[in-house]
């Protein structure tokens, strides 16, 4: 799959931009602030309906607008796919495949995109929320209802902090509570769904992870990944770890488990305190953590390797080829051997698209079209 022309209407900084876009390597250039990135974020969102860079849809719309449009047209083999996507500042967005009107959910089956960015170092340095973000915009991307889940897991869960926050302040104890029971079940069936999938989800990662690692790296460090669960009696948001053993429970079984013995801890914190909103992803390198101990390479090939990774299991499992594969501003903090083999496993991707203030940062094999940005605007094509 490669992006064969996009599209924008007052998306961040561009009041309207047409970017025509091949196979094969794609280059962004611009000096910083002009709109590389901005372009880049637009085609991600059509893959993981969220940004790499903020949190909430409403900074990705010009300032003074209601709404943007991110307009993509998809080559898939011989098949054309127009994605039209409308961010609104306020209520639900929008979409269209080929003009036919659909949930921003359908959009992920078929862009297929994995972007890196600075930003990415977070998911190894930052805190917990960083690595399940990660995660679940890959499973978004290779299970789109899985969307859906995490949207209606998070609207249980503000639902029942919204509960034990009253029941908090109104000094109600667990036997005066029962109403309490109704959310857990719903938070239980919801929950569970998620940590399965994000469980199976690193167990698939695990080869090639490893693979990629060595190949940006040039050295095997043996890089792990696995949950730290708090059905499973651990939280990483706070440090404890009382698991015990498990047994041959499902998931769901030990989700029930973990509220009840959590109960007198919520009320009195009034806070959901078990579930996939508590967990975290564990990495490590050379048996050690990778927060706290690996060095800055090894940080910037763990989290490059996680990218990668990502884009190896939706190659592997898509009919429509490649995922689109989008560096952005990555080489300008890469030493020469990292550029290097980084250049080699992106020039193998149906279509690569790079961002980088400086030019001559981007090794010469992937600068086979460059488009040349200045404050919003596309200036020239270089073919």
């Amino acid at each position: 799959m490669f992006v064969e022309h996009l599209s924008l209407t007052d998306f961040r900084n561009y009041a309207a931009a047409d970017v025509p876009l091949g196979p094969g390597p794609n280059v962004f250039v611009g000096r910083n602030g002009q709109g590389k990135t901005n372009l880049a974020e637009s085609i991600a969102y059509l893959a993981t309906l969220g940004s790499h860079r903020v949190s909430t849809d409403a900074p990705m719309v010009r300032e003074g607008e209601d709404a943007a449009f991110v307009r993509a047209r998809l080559a898939h083999g011989d098949r054309r796919v127009q994605l039209e996507l409308q961010l609104n500042k306020q209520g639900s967005n929008k979409a269209r495949i080929n003009g036919s009107p659909v949930k921003p959910a359908e959009l992920p089956r078929y862009a297929h995109v994995v972007l890196f960015a600075p930003e990415d170092l977070q998911i190894v340095r930052g805190d917990p929320s960083s690595r399940r973000r990660f995660v679940d915009q890959l499973l978004v991307q290779r299970r789109p209802r899985l969307a859906s889940v995490i949207a209606d897991y998070d609207r249980v869960l503000r639902q029942r902090n919204a509960l034990l926050k009253s029941a908090r302040a109104r000094g109600i104890r667990r036997e005066g509570l029962s109403t309490l029971e109704v959310w857990d079940e719903k938070l239980v069936g919801l929950g569970s769904q998620l940590i399965d999938a994000r469980v199976a989800l690193a167990a698939e990662l695990a080869a090639p992870l490893s693979t990629a690692y060595a190949a940006i790296a040039g050295a095997d460090h043996a890089p792990e990944l696995a949950w730290a669960l708090s059905v499973h009696g651990v939280d990483p948001e706070d440090g404890e770890d009382d698991r015990a053993d498990t047994g041959d429970l499902s998931t769901a079984d030990l989700f029930r488990t973990a509220l009840a013995n959590r109960r007198s801890a919520e009320l009195d914190r009034g806070l959901t305190l078990v579930g996939p909103h508590r967990d975290d992803l564990l990495l490590r390198v050379r048996g050690l953590p990778v927060k706290g101990y690996a060095s800055h390479g090894e940080s910037w090939s763990v989290a490059l390797a996680l990218r990668l990774s990502s884009a190896e299991l939706l190659r592997e499992e898509t009919g429509v080829g490649d995922p689109v594969l989008i560096l952005d501003d990555v080489f300008a903090e890469l030493d020469a051997d990292r550029r290097a083999r980084l250049s080699a496993i992106a020039a193998d991707y149906e279509q690569v698209i790079v961002t980088s203030a400086v030019e001559e940062d981007v090794p010469a094999a992937l600068r086979a079209r460059t488009v040349r940005v200045e404050h919003g605007t596309i200036v020239g094509v270089d073919e």
